[in-house]
């Protein structure tokens, strides 16, 4: 598996990234101004981060998907560990990430790999999605932050 910017010249694979963030509308406004990473084996994409710019100093970790297949196989570690590496690299002294209240794995990971809550921005997801999200049986209304010093 090899981990890698999309070419420029690339169209990002929309139907999988779309995964992590089910608005079309957010995603295409994230990949106008971020760059996207693919994760890839023997050709086919298997996971997907984007990291966008937020602040001078302050990247955001967003978008990010592993294919259902592979779930709980480790993408999603290796995912954020590079996406970490990436930022270092790029001189960004912060990474951020926001998941939804219900995504309990993604807190979880996040939580393990160095993230600390910062905040909740109580219904975000009522207020930016057009339909109900519902995760773990759980209806995600609010988005959780975390961040980490680089």
């Amino acid at each position: 598996m090899v981990i890698r910017k999309l070419n420029i010249d690339e169209k990002p694979p929309m139907d999988f990234l779309l995964l992590a963030d089910p608005s079309r509308i957010i995603f295409e406004e994230y990949m106008q101004r971020g760059e996207c990473f693919v994760a890839e084996d023997d050709g086919q994409i298997i996971g997907s981060y984007v990291l966008l710019p937020i602040r001078p100093e302050t990247v955001e970790l967003v978008n990010i998907a592993v294919i259902e297949t592979l779930h709980g196989k480790g993408l999603g570690k290796q995912l954020v560990m590079n996406a970490i590496e990436v930022a270092k690299s790029n001189g960004y002294r912060t990474i951020e990430v926001g998941t939804g209240n219900s995504s309990i794995g993604q807190l979880a990971l996040y939580q393990k790999y160095g993230f600390r809550i910062t905040g909740v921005d109580i219904d975000f997801f009522i207020r930016h999605y057009s339909e109900e999200i519902f995760e773990n049986s759980i209806q995600c209304r609010d988005m959780i932050r975390l961040s980490q010093d680089l």
